[in-house]
């Protein structure tokens, strides 16, 4: 260990100090106090080794940080608290100059002076309001965090400085700002109340919020919808609108979905023959330099997922642009991609009959029908294979869904749309306002119109604002109602708090008003109910779980109707016509499921019929990276990959244990644990009966399970076979056991790990 007795410290004002020990040694004791199998020695023993003479102060603090992070591990769970509060102590030292937070009127003058805050928090609170709440905050819960969590804090969400790094306010002040910021022009006899409350429900980790909420509301830029969702149509002017609507929602932290499936093919005439169509690469490129050429104010680079269907005549060409062979000019590799799929193309595969590719504008009326009817789909789709005068191309179903799964598996990132699920089982009027696309992260299954240019009112973006429920707090599921309440009420007021950047995403959004409510944490929810993934048991659990959520989420909006009025567009819901998700689910998913309703649907019903919704959706499954993280949750849905994970970021390596580990150690089902996808697939089934839009499910493979550890395709094209007949709307991320240790995820820049819908 190094010789610290002479050793001197550089303070923040430059002076030179005897290094003081017993200061450093009281900070780590106050750090550990109530916490299991931690130790001060060892804690101070592994950050001497790295003092040396001259160190500044706030790297003792980092060093002190770090010593204590390494010592987290499945034996000592508890550092990843110790080193939480030495964190918290030093962003507190950086934001303010000393450890007790300021007054939040004097904090929030003084960075709206800065240019930090948005200047209407000062002028819709009074000094009375203001004195009420800061005697409300609670800055003892920033000792609640892990370590992980405050380090995606740092690196995320508190506002800051991006180039210098300066932090300015600490979590507490945070989760109060949002709330004041989004229940601000709620009537004053009430307001304080829902703050109060929401303030409660996020700081206490019982609601999960959104990247660019918790870094964007309370600063002057105002856009903090996840996912954008923009369609293209098959003419210049409308890529050109596309592209320019990318960049704008790109530079403003949202994640982007593109529908290209309208473009024509390679060798369409143009002109009536004049020219040759140069196909749908050249385009998708363009659509990829304008999702790279801005970066989200340092929160993190922009993403997309582009759409477009499995008959498309250039399909074979599209399904390798990911592929690392071949060539620039023929690769598009930093976007990712949905493949659409539905039920003819399916029964094609079952039957091992042949796939007729097209170029969408040379069969009228095919694309629309793709979406928006299925018989009428299938009756043109025949006729226009019969038809000798049409350009196309045929495959064995067989080798097209091969290409399909083999280039899935290869890149991790070829997604999945069941279109005609998006359809028959949607909140949407699919003769009026039919879904034919989802965002980046394959959860939100919203109506868009192309545009014709970048101010055309009559395109339709559709926008997604979204949260989650921590299913870890729960001890009943009646706590849902209260909390829906306040996540519908929370929402519902940001689209009106917040700015359009492009007048189609403000009226489609005024008009239906859609929300998109998911879950973390579940993992940990059913090992503390005891049961795991392939346990049959865990069926009825999520049945239960599940319709609570939906139906809590329904009656919130039903009480914003009366007191709001419906949105707009509320006929144009399936909802108005008195059909809820009980009614239009797979019915498959009674054949492995029994468990009956528990709640008044029909009551609901009546209630939706008189009333309206104030919200045209209200669930949407996302991946959840990082807000599972803050509130050291599991991940959105997702089984853990291992008990400790070790995460790569931008802000180092990261440890994090699984809730009650200690407890309910033997009880957790991990990824790798998991004998197959049959338990996962029917568990995401069963959520999607209720769930109006979509989930983010993913597909995981073991090679060593399988003979010469090589995943057979004949289990590939099963489990996509088995997502379809349970229901699934969307497949997202197709995993693969590597070998490596698997406790290790890293966090990559592009998708959705970095992307806005990871919440």
């Amino acid at each position: 260990m190094n010789d610290t007795a002479n050793m001197k410290v550089t303070k923040r004002d430059g002076r030179l100090e005897d290094i003081n020990l017993d200061k450093i040694h009281r900070v780590i004791t106050w750090a550990a106090k109530g916490l299991n199998l931690v130790s001060v020695s060892q804690v101070e023993m592994k950050s001497h080794i790295q003092f040396y003479n001259g160190i500044r102060t706030e790297d003792i603090h980092e060093t002190i940080i770090k010593a204590a992070a390494d010592l987290i591990s499945p034996e000592t769970p508890d550092y990843q608290y110790l080193a939480a509060r030495l964190a918290v102590f030093h962003l507190r030292k950086i934001a303010y100059g000393e450890f007790d937070p300021p007054h939040l009127y004097d904090h929030v003058l003084k960075l709206t002076e800065a240019g930090k805050y948005d200047r209407h928090i000062l002028a819709d609170y009074s000094r009375e309001e203001f004195e009420e709440i800061n005697g409300y905050i609670d800055h003892e819960r920033d000792m609640t965090f892990s370590y992980g969590a405050v380090k995606q804090l740092e690196g995320k969400y508190l506002v800051q400085n991006r180039v210098t790094r300066q932090i300015y306010e600490t979590p507490q002040f945070l989760y109060i700002l949002v709330a004041m910021c989004l229940f601000a022009k709620y009537p004053q006899a009430t307001r304080l109340d829902y703050v109060k409350r929401f303030y409660d429900a996020v700081s206490t980790f019982k609601i999960s919020l959104p990247t660019p909420i918790m870094s964007g509301v309370r600063t002057p830029t105002r856009q903090f919808s996840s996912c954008v969702l923009i369609e293209c149509d098959d003419s210049l002017d409308s890529i050109n609108a596309t592209t320019s609507a990318i960049v704008k929602y790109v530079s403003q932290r949202a994640g982007i979905g593109i529908n290209a499936g309208r473009i024509r093919g390679l060798g369409s005439e143009i002109r009536g023959g004049e020219a040759q169509h140069t196909g749908c690469i050249p385009f998708f490129k363009m659509f990829q330099a304008a999702v790279k050429s801005c970066s989200q104010g340092g929160v993190r680079g922009g993403a997309a997922t582009l759409f477009y269907p499995l008959w498309h005549i250039e399909v074979e060409s599209l399904l390798v642009l990911k592929n690392n062979r071949g060539v620039e000019d023929n690769r598009v590799r930093h976007l990712d991609y949905g493949v659409q799929i539905n039920r003819l193309l399916y029964t094609r595969l079952i039957k091992g009959g042949d796939i007729a590719l097209f170029s969408p504008h040379e069969v009228p009326g095919l694309y629309d029908a793709f979406f928006a009817d299925q018989d009428e789909f299938e009756r043109l789709y025949t006729q226009y294979e019969q038809d000798p005068t049409i350009r196309k191309r045929v495959l064995p179903a067989t080798d097209l869904f091969s290409l399909l799964m083999q280039e899935r598996a290869g890149t991790g990132r070829i997604y999945i749309q069941n279109v005609d699920h998006c359809n028959t089982h949607s909140p949407f009027d699919p003769a009026v306002a039919p879904v034919r696309q989802s965002n980046l992260c394959l959860e939100i299954a919203l109506p868009t119109k192309p545009l014709n240019d970048i101010n055309d009112e009559n395109g339709e973006i559709a926008l997604c604002t979204l949260s989650a429920f921590n299913l870890g707090t729960l001890e009943n599921l009646d706590e849902l109602e209260g909390l829906a309440d306040l996540a519908v009420r929370a929402l519902d007021a940001l689209l009106d708090y917040q700015d359009y950047p492009i007048k189609a995403a403000q009226i489609a959004t005024m008009n239906r008003r859609t929300l998109g409510v998911g879950v973390i944490n579940f993992a940990y929810y059913l090992a503390k109910n005891g049961t795991r993934y392939s346990d049959p048991a865990a069926l009825g659990l999520t049945h239960r779980t599940f319709e609570a959520i939906q139906y809590y989420l329904l009656k919130a909006s039903v009480n914003l109707a009366k007191e709001f009025g419906p949105c707009p567009l509320f006929h144009e819901t399936t909802y108005a016509q008195g059909e809820l998700p009980i009614d239009t689910y797979k019915k498959d998913l009674d054949g492995i499921c029994s468990e009956p309703l528990h709640l008044d649907w029909e009551g609901l019903r009546a209630d939706i019929l008189q009333h309206g919704l104030r919200n045209s959706t209200l669930t949407a499954l996302m991946p959840s990276e990082t807000s599972s993280q803050i509130a050291n949750a599991t991940n959105g849905i997702e089984p853990p990959r291992g008990l400790v994970s070790v995460k790569a970021s931008k802000d180092g390596i990261l440890k994090q244990v699984v809730p009650e580990f200690e407890r309910l150690k033997d009880q957790y089902e991990t990824l790798w644990q998991m004998p197959n996808n049959e338990g996962y697939l029917k568990l995401v089934g069963i959520m999607q009966k209720f769930v109006d839009q979509a989930i983010s499910a993913n597909t995981s493979y073991d090679p060593a399970k399988f003979e010469g550890h090589k995943v057979p395709m004949k289990q590939m094209l099963k489990d996509l076979l088995t997502a379809y007949k349970f229901g699934l709307k969307t497949l997202y991320y197709h995993n693969t056991r590597d070998g490596a240790d698997d406790t290790q995820v890293d966090l990559q820049d592009d998708g959705c790990v970095g992307g806005a819908c990871k919440i």
